[in-house]
């Protein structure tokens, strides 16, 4: 059973929400001042905490601001009672964090609507989803129930692409997210001088495309292609955009879920501006390797063309080579069948990406 605590100095209204809340079957903590709510909060680690605001002594926007500066009361959900109807009051309670507000005097059925969706939210924010078509698909339906609404499709299909098969191409219109079940895939750019310039090369649990999605233009900003036998999962535009636009909450939840390739971007840029070549290639093989482009073994891995390479780690095809020459007179890498590199060393690699 949920656990619910209530802190309020008045003994009737008190004794009145603790018997709505336990015939509704909820385990209900209660304390008849701000001080004792607290000293129960930081104990018993309620799931919900339904707070007076005008108390003797430490009141509720207290109670909420001391919670919040424990990491673990911080973000239990907070709902004031007040007999004020004041906008001040509830940019104030906002504010400092508050998820809701009901004011006094309440039907009972309003006081377990509130705790209800409270604790609704709560769940969904808290709960994990794996990085796998069935945790994306589990992702979905508990937003769709979060929101309460059938925002978002069930036309999520599987897709399939042959070894160095086009997805879509820069400039086309961009109409789906796409997360990769199975496979690896090379995102490009061509430079104004005709070069290919490769934005991101992806593996199993990845996904891209999100960005080409926000883009005003409404077109793909990279091209896409298979590596290797491939199986996508592709997400419609418009559920894309429901999950970032319509709820706060489920958009930081969503853009947790896919925001590593942005975050990998914003690496990869300060790295070409800042490390050596010698490091950034080792930064690339070790990337290539964590994601199985690149393996310990000759049987298993993909072929990386040198050109990728090269335009991975921001320099020209010759001076990547040369990288790679010395690693494999090192003892780091080695190449297998169809050039395939293999990785030898990895803690080796990895003090030359770390410390160059």
């Amino acid at each position: 059973m949920k656990k619910v605590l209530v802190i309020e100095d008045n003994r009737d209204v008190r004794e009145n929400i603790v018997e709505i809340l336990e015939l509704a079957k909820y385990t209900v903590l209660a304390a008849e001042n701000g001080s004792i709510g607290i000293q129960i909060a930081k104990a018993e680690l309620p799931d919900i905490i339904v707070s007076d605001i005008m108390m003797p002594g430490v009141d509720g926007y207290s109670v909420l601001e001391t919670l919040n500066e424990d990491e673990n009361t911080a973000g239990i959900p907070f709902v004031f009672l007040s007999a004020k109807d004041k906008r001040e009051d509830i940019r104030k309670g906002m504010s400092l964090g508050a998820d809701d507000y009901l004011y006094k005097p309440f039907e009972a059925y309003e006081l377990l609507d509130a705790i209800k969706l409270r604790l609704k939210k709560s769940d969904f924010l808290q709960r994990k989803f794996s990085k796998t078509t069935q945790g994306i698909n589990s992702f979905f339906k508990s937003a769709s129930e979060y929101l309460g609404m059938e925002l978002l499709s069930k036309n999520r299909k599987l897709q399939e692409f042959s070894s160095r098969g086009e997805i879509f191409q820069e400039g086309d219109a961009a109409h789906n997210l796409y997360f990769i079940e199975e496979g690896s895939v090379k995102t490009h750019r061509v430079t104004e001088s005709g070069k290919e310039m490769v934005t991101g090369m992806h593996g199993k649990g990845d996904f891209f495309g999100q960005l080409s999605l926000l883009n005003k233009s409404g077109t793909y900003l990279e091209t896409a292609v298979a590596l290797e036998k491939t199986r996508l999962l592709s997400i419609p535009k418009g559920d894309f955009t429901n999950l970032v636009y319509k709820d706060r909450e489920v958009s930081n939840k969503f853009l947790d879920i896919i925001s590593d390739s942005m975050a990998h971007l914003q690496e990869q840029l300060v790295d070409i501006a800042y490390s050596s070549v010698k490091q950034r290639a080792a930064k690339a093989l070790l990337e290539l390797h964590d994601k199985g482009f690149i393996q310990d073994s000759k049987q298993k891995g993909v072929d990386i063309l040198r050109e990728d390479l090269a335009s991975m780690i921001g320099t020209a095809k010759e001076t990547a080579i040369r990288a790679l020459t010395e690693f494999r007179e090192q003892g780091l890498v080695g190449v297998g069948k169809k050039r395939r590199l293999i990785l030898l060393d990895r803690s080796k690699l990895q003090r030359i990406a770390d410390f160059g």
